[in-house]
């Protein structure tokens, strides 16, 4: 196991690329087993995560290239219908392969998911999704099992306690794909890698209208061909590196990421006093030297992202004023605060709400890191802290990010890896 050392307070500058995203890609793999043709996707970021699912899909029976940011799927001898504890355990995307296997086999048997642990994620909507389709499911030792007489469309509504799930979106659009007749998805996730899906499988021949918008509407086909597809770019990570600019005041400019994506937090940011501007398709953060304190609620697509919830209380964490930061998406992820603490922050947790009374300096320490975005707002704040900041379980940040540490250190960076 490793670790991540980061001197603070150095000089950041220059220009970063932001990778394929993540959230794409998982399913977007996963959608490769609706076909028996050939598949080619690129700009897939190399993580934990898509090496996890190429794990998976050969698992399952697929043969697969992985190389550079190129990714070849294609069929050998059929498909396995059962995706194993082992690896499924390990992350919670995979679970996305249920409605893939189902639609194509007409029967799976898929390992109930893992991944961080940032609070309770039921998988109810992924089943109350596929059963409306036709499918009948049990619960077995730790194992989804279903299997159908063949898939017919339905009306489904997806709306959850804490809003649209995105996997389950993705898993029902998958197996209506190849469902007898129409479905339509009310209350559907409307995130970007939800259209990014649904423009995927438009080009291996599916029939879908609305992803991207609370209406989906899937019109079965009989089959699907293979495709060649980009993955789009990572809103997250260019997110990540936006706060990262503010947060250690640092002249950073963002490239290969779409500015559309990332309205609400730009608006947020303005209301701190940075100014963004975007030119030819570059993005540029310009931070007062003293921001103003900003209060933020997560939502769904396009609300305010749970997965930027940690990263944007870390520049809170160094913004004198009183700040709350409420999470109704995932309302109990909130295990960096006692790290951040760790470091000189003042964070206090009152139910989903954070308040943060923010202070000028923070302080290296050494501090565990939690899950995926936990560990990026650690180093944002290792990064903007006085001293040497120790990030332990750095396995979480390869996750999520492609090539971190390099990226930082191309930008002025101090930053090394160490065994534990």
């Amino acid at each position: 196991m490793e670790k991540i050392v980061i001197e603070g307070k150095r000089p950041l500058s220059g220009e970063v690329k932001i990778s394929g995203s993540k959230n794409s890609a998982l399913p977007i793999m996963a959608a490769t087993l609706l076909t028996d043709g050939p598949c080619v996707l690129e700009n897939v970021p190399r993580l934990r995560d898509t090496l996890t699912m190429a794990k998976i899909l050969k698992s399952l029976g697929k043969a697969v290239d992985f190389s550079g940011n190129t990714l070849k799927i294609s069929s050998k001898n059929g498909l396995n219908p059962v995706a194993d504890y082992d690896l499924v355990s390990t992350m919670r995307g995979s679970f996305c392969v249920l409605g893939p296997l189902l639609a194509k086999l007409g029967h799976a048997k898929v390992s109930l998911p893992g991944g961080c642990v940032i609070g309770v994620r039921p998988v109810d909507l992924h089943l109350k999704g596929l059963r409306a389709l036709g499918a009948k499911i049990e619960i077995e030792g730790g194992y989804i099992v279903t299997h159908t007489k063949g898939l017919k469309g339905a009306q489904i509504y997806l709306g959850g306690v804490f809003g649209s799930s995105v996997l389950a979106t993705d898993n029902i659009m998958m197996a209506a794909v190849l469902a007898k007749g129409e479905t339509i998805i009310e209350s559907a996730a409307c995130e970007p890698e939800v259209e990014d899906l649904g423009n995927f499988l438009n080009s291996m021949g599916a029939k879908i209208t609305g992803h991207g918008t609370p209406k989906i509407t899937i019109k079965g086909v009989k089959e699907l061909h293979g495709a060649n597809y980009s993955i789009t770019s990572d809103r997250i990570e260019a997110a990540t590196f936006v706060l990262l600019a503010a947060a250690t005041k640092s002249p950073i400019t963002v490239t290969n990421a779409n500015y559309s994506q990332l309205l609400v937090l730009v608006d947020k940011l303005e209301e701190y006093g940075a100014k963004i501007r975007v030119k030819d398709g570059a993005i540029d953060i310009k931070t007062p030297r003293k921001g103003k304190p900003v209060s933020v609620t997560t939502y769904p697509y396009p609300g305010f992202p749970t997965d930027i919830q940690a990263q944007f209380m870390a520049l809170m964490a160094l913004t004198p004023g009183v700040s709350v930061i409420t999470d109704k998406v995932f309302p109990d992820r909130y295990m960096h605060i006692p790290e951040l603490n760790r470091m000189g922050a003042n964070i206090r947790r009152e139910g989903n709400n954070a308040i943060v009374e923010g202070t000028p300096r923070l302080f290296g320490a050494p501090v565990m890191a939690s899950d995926l975005r936990a560990s990026a707002a650690l180093v944002i704040a290792g990064l903007a802290a006085e001293g040497v900041t120790e990030i332990h379980r750095a396995y979480h940040i390869d996750r999520g990010y492609e090539n971190l540490d390099q990226k930082l250190i191309a930008l002025g960076a101090k930053i090394r890896r160490e065994n534990e």
